[in-house]
């Protein structure tokens, strides 16, 4: 393939744009090559500027669960912008697609709408500080939450202890009020909450972390961390954002039997839109403004196009609930054809699925938590990365992010995929 026009365009890109990007992973820092600059989007591919033919297993980082230029969705936002881009006041769509979260989960009786994953998690830490009176939060090592300060938290020795700035820029006295915790390890959990003899707001959790790679919380561990959070009067935060409508219809907690106190959705409730939602218990959300004293606000916050596409995105997912398990089989068939691959050249590669979600790593062990994953091979993975993309196939340009599979990943696209990994691995490991 050639890339000269993306090379060309890259180079234009970063005279005027930082790093030449508007969001640092997609820069290709850590993989090989040149960023492809994407013309347009066909179903399950992309198309460059050069015209090179992607098979797209990254779906715009999640919310394009239809695929590109879904008939439907692209109906539905062509005529919500004949009526209006933006008004800075109610419609009733907002209160539809509300209606819907609410309808499909049980943690949720109100939602309010923002407009990014980082805006809802961000606003949802405020609101739970502001519900229990207290300034401590819990995050654990390798979940990311977005970028707002409080949440830009190196993940150190692994080990309970309060936060330092992951990022300059960020004051520590913003993040002193952070502890972290070791995902999968309830010891270190109860540690944090020995360390914080004034009580904790909340514990806010990816229960299918999406940002190390696919890591899925143990059920048991769940359990766990619900009952300390109720013992302690902390609310529980599922970070739903990534798996939100991706791992099932209703993330996590459609298979998980634990109930969060509260939820931040993104991506999926917005079908490709910048759309963000946190949610909780009428009780909860009374604490918030205009309702209660915790203020919030968004000039842009359900916008009548974003939540156009939205509600048809969820509806078409809520009419075929079946959907899920033809995402889960082709994942799994995806992966375990990587796998077949990897191990045909003696190099070693864990798996997981969950729903259209799945993900790998250069590992002989499973991933638990995220020193398991800085265990992957990077650099194994950056020629992976690399030689996939030569064949036609686009995969997230991080070893630390997660697949996905959309209406409109063929059986075909799949083969292509487990072709590709089988040719890439042998060349690689030729050299």
């Amino acid at each position: 393939m050639g890339y000269e026009k993306s090379i060309e365009a890259f180079e234009e890109a970063y005279k005027v744009i930082p790093g030449g990007v508007d969001s640092p992973v997609r820069a290709f820092s850590g993989v090989e090559g040149t960023p492809p600059f994407i013309a347009r989007g066909e179903g399950g591919y992309l198309i460059d500027i050069d015209e090179n033919r992607y098979v797209d297993f990254v779906q715009s980082w999640g919310p394009l669960i239809f695929g590109h230029c879904d008939s439907d969705i692209e109906a539905s936002v062509i005529e919500a912008v004949k009526r209006g881009l933006s008004f800075g006041a109610p419609t009733t769509v907002e209160t539809e697609l509300a209606l819907e979260i609410v309808e499909m989960f049980e943690s949720i009786d109100k939602v309010r709408f923002v407009s990014s994953g980082t805006e809802a998690v961000m606003s949802a830490i405020r609101l739970a500080r502001g519900a229990t009176g207290r300034d401590n939060i819990l995050k654990f090592a390798g979940c990311y939450h977005g970028h707002s300060d409080s949440l830009l938290v190196e993940a150190g020795s692994g080990l309970a202890t309060f936060g330092t700035p992951s990022s300059p820029g960020v004051p520590a006295d913003l993040t002193r009020h952070t502890l972290l915790a070791t995902y999968n390890d309830i010891e270190s959990v109860q540690k944090c909450f020995a360390q914080s003899p004034d009580g904790i707001a909340c514990v806010i959790i990816e229960p299918i972390a999406g940002n190390m790679g696919l890591v899925p919380a143990d059920e048991a561990f769940l359990k766990q961390l619900r009952t300390i959070c109720t013992e302690h009067g902390a609310l529980l935060i599922f970070d739903e954002v990534m798996s939100g409508f991706r791992a099932s219809l209703t993330g996590a907690q459609g298979i998980s039997s634990v109930k969060p106190d509260m939820v931040t959705l993104g991506k999926v409730i917005g079908a490709g839109m910048p759309v963000g939602a946190f949610g909780a218990s009428s009780a909860i959300m009374a604490h918030l403004s205009p309702e209660g004293p915790v203020y919030q606000a968004g000039t842009l916050s359900g916008n009548p196009v974003a939540m156009a596409a939205g509600l048809t995105s969820l509806r078409k997912l809520k009419a075929n609930p079946a959907l899920y398990e033809q995402f889960e089989a082709k994942a799994k068939r995806l992966v375990e054809g990587f796998k077949h691959a990897a191990m045909a050249v003696g190099v070693p590669m864990v798996t997981e699925v969950r729903g259209s979600m799945f993900g790998f790593f250069f590992l002989n062990k499973p991933v638990k938590n995220f020193a398991d994953a800085c265990e992957n091979d990077s650099t194994l993975f950056a020629k992976f990365h690399k030689g996939m993309l030569d064949r036609g196939i686009y995969l997230a340009c991080s070893s630390y992010e997660t697949g996905f599979i959309s209406t409109a990943t063929t059986d075909a696209m799949i083969e292509q995929a487990i072709t590709s990994a089988e040719a890439t691995l042998r060349e690689i490991t030729a050299k």
